[in-house]
C-alpha cells in the first residue's frame, strides 16, 4: 500500500501527461480541418471564410482565422488555436496550420 502511494503522483503525472498530447493532436486535427474551410469558403464566396473556419473549429479552442492570403488564382487560410494545459505546470499550446484551394471564381 505504501509503494502505491509513493508512485500515485508519477502515475497522475503520466496520466495527464497522455491527454495533454490527446488534446494537442485533436488541436491539430481542428485546426486543420477549419484552414480547409475555411480556405474553401473562401474561394467560393471571398469574404466567407473566416466565419466558415471560426464554424469548422471547436469553439473551446478559441480560433483565429486568416482567410485573405493567396495568390490570383489561389486562396490561402490559416487557422491559430490555443490549447489548454492539462497539466498545472506547462504553459497552453498555440498550434498553426493552413490550407491552399484553387479559387472557383469565373472571371
Amino acid at each position: 500500500m505504501l509503494e502505491f502511494a509513493g508512485f500515485l503522483p508519477i502515475l497522475l503525472l503520466v496520466g495527464m501527461a497522455a491527454i495533454q498530447l490527446g488534446l494537442i493532436g485533436y488541436g491539430i486535427s481542428q485546426a486543420g480541418s477549419a484552414a480547409r474551410a475555411a480556405a474553401r469558403a473562401e474561394s467560393l464566396e471571398p469574404g466567407n471564410g473566416a466565419a466558415a473556419g471560426v464554424a469548422a473549429a471547436s469553439a473551446w479552442l478559441d480560433p483565429s482565422v486568416d482567410a485573405g492570403g493567396g495568390g490570383s488564382d489561389t486562396t490561402t487560410a490559416t487557422v491559430v488555436v490555443t490549447v489548454p494545459s492539462v497539466v498545472p505546470l506547462f504553459d497552453p499550446v498555440t498550434v498553426e496550420r493552413s490550407a491552399t484551394m484553387p479559387n472557383d471564381l469565373d472571371p
